[in-house]
């Protein structure tokens, strides 16, 4: 077995070579922010798929993903309170309750198209994101103020 050398809070310590990808939280960590990016690109290929009108098979469930995908990402970013698990289950419930509003919506003042619908849930998950930094800059304000 080869050992290499990692720089750890000691300084240089002998790790195993095999053991060098599964070390620590970093190995969690990459594996959190490839599950991300993956389901990132699902969500983007769902919205794309949706919009053009293609007959893929996986338009269905990529389209659903975007649905529930954009509204809860969006959320989840706004949120900042809860512990990460509270956080997924009350993004993802206020992704069902802008869905759900969204088409009832549509469907009251006889507006609805799927396209329609697919374009207003973006729109409805930019919009919440763009909180985000409206927030950070009433939060500096309010700090330049203070001092």
């Amino acid at each position: 077995m080869q050992t290499m050398g990692a720089k750890g809070a000691k300084g240089d310590r002998p790790v195993p070579a095999d053991d060098a990808e599964r070390a620590g939280p970093g190995a969690a960590r990459d594996l959190l922010t490839l599950l991300a990016g993956t389901a990132t690109a699902a969500v983007c290929a769902g919205g794309l798929l949706a919009l053009s009108g293609s007959d893929s098979p996986v338009r269905g469930p990529f389209t659903l993903f975007f649905l529930l995908g954009a509204p809860a990402a969006a959320f989840s970013v706004v949120l900042r309170g809860p512990d990460p698990l509270g956080r997924a289950i009350a993004a993802l419930g206020g992704a069902i309750v802008v869905d759900m509003l969204v088409v009832h919506g549509m469907l009251a003042l006889d507006l609805w198209s799927v396209r329609g619908g697919i374009v207003v849930v973006a729109a409805v998950s930019a919009l919440t994101l763009l909180l985000v930094p409206a927030r950070r800059l009433r939060e500096r304000a309010a700090r330049r103020r203070d001092s």
